[in-house]
């Protein structure tokens, strides 16, 4: 059985990483899964317990900015970066000292991905184990990413030692990654901290959205095309006017479907499954794995159709998940029923 962590158990779960076991804990954004990121065998078994392909990078996380500097090179802007962002949701990929992290760790590349979270319990974890640790989502490859204890418990019970409880994330979406190992630096997944927070410290910042092919290695994780995906086959609804076509298209499907939307939206479609996203661009990319999750619980809806946001820095991250668990699958009128 895993354990559920709390603030004074962590120097037990700090004794747990530094067996090389798995700890799953809490960042501002999502919850992670752990490992201590100099222990080649530990590490291999978070790709083993999540299901992840060997080539997706991994993230390490650190106590502090510090502890960076034993594995990779700290440039000037790295720095001014590290001083204004950390910790907090952003994530920046430098070039590594030789031979200093695997390359189970780096997914076989001269680069690596490091995060100082905004949580103070995980920093604390790190603090005491005394090591960096690997930090991918703690959820099944692929999935929504787990805000919450219970979301990571549902995935991978007895896969891990114990995650570490510390309620629901605030954040909702993983950290922004900026690769500093190119001119210009480039924005590799959107999160909290946008372009226009960044070009005063980098200058021009190349934001235009990525994804790799199937046997493309990815720079940095959540790259792949189809990422964040429930069971059912996610829609993109590009405009709120559309709902009701959407609708009519979805009966013809002889799916069962539900809505992942506003408030506004669902109240129009009461007699349908729904999930909530609130009422704004804010509070619906806090809500949206938690809701993709929802309809995890729910396996008789095949089919879910989920409210897109227009096009801003505000809606960056958002969008990116959403198309991304839809393999950007998006609602036209017409579309044939056998789509998916």
């Amino acid at each position: 059985m895993s354990k559920r962590y709390h603030e004074s158990d962590i120097p037990e779960a700090a004794a747990a990483l530094k067996r090389g076991e798995l700890v799953a804990f809490p960042t501002e954004t999502v919850y992670g899964l752990g490992a201590d990121a100099t222990n080649v065998n530990a590490v291999g078994k978070v790709y083993a317990a999540k299901g992840r392909p060997s080539d997706n990078p991994l993230i390490v996380t650190v106590a502090d900015a510090a502890m960076v500097g034993q594995y990779a090179t700290i440039t000037p802007t790295a720095a001014k970066l590290m001083a204004a962002f950390w910790p907090g949701p952003l994530t920046l990929i430098l070039n590594i000292l030789p031979r200093h992290l695997s390359m189970k760790v780096t997914g076989g590349l001269q680069t690596a991905a490091f995060r100082n979270p905004d949580n103070a319990l995980t920093r604390k974890l790190i603090a005491t184990a005394g090591v960096p640790i690997v930090g991918p989502s703690a959820n099944t490859s692929g999935k929504p990413s787990p805000t919450t204890a219970d979301h990571v418990l549902h995935d991978l019970s007895g896969k891990i030692a114990g995650v570490l409880d510390d309620g629901q994330t605030r954040v909702g979406v993983e950290s922004t990654i900026v690769d500093l190992t190119v001119t210009p630096p480039a924005i590799l997944r959107p999160g909290a901290i946008g372009p226009n927070e960044l070009e005063p410290i980098l200058g021009p910042v190349d934001s235009a959205v990525r994804h790799v092919g199937k046997n493309e290695a990815p720079k940095a994780p959540g790259m792949k095309y189809k990422h964040y995906a429930p069971s059912a086959q996610v829609v993109v609804v590009d405009d709120p006017s559309e709902f009701a076509a959407a609708v009519e298209w979805a009966k013809t499907t002889g799916q069962t479907y539900g809505i992942l939307a506003t408030d506004e939206i669902l109240a129009k479609f009461s007699d349908v499954p729904g999930y909530s996203l609130g009422r704004d661009i804010e509070s619906a990319t806090h809500a949206l794995f938690a809701g993709l999750r929802w309809f995890d619980l729910h396996p008789d809806v095949t089919l879910v159709l989920a409210q897109a946001f227009s096009d801003s820095e505000l809606s960056m991250a958002y969008m990116n998940r959403l198309l991304k668990s839809a393999g950007n699958m998006h609602f036209q009128p017409n579309m044939p029923t056998d789509s998916f």
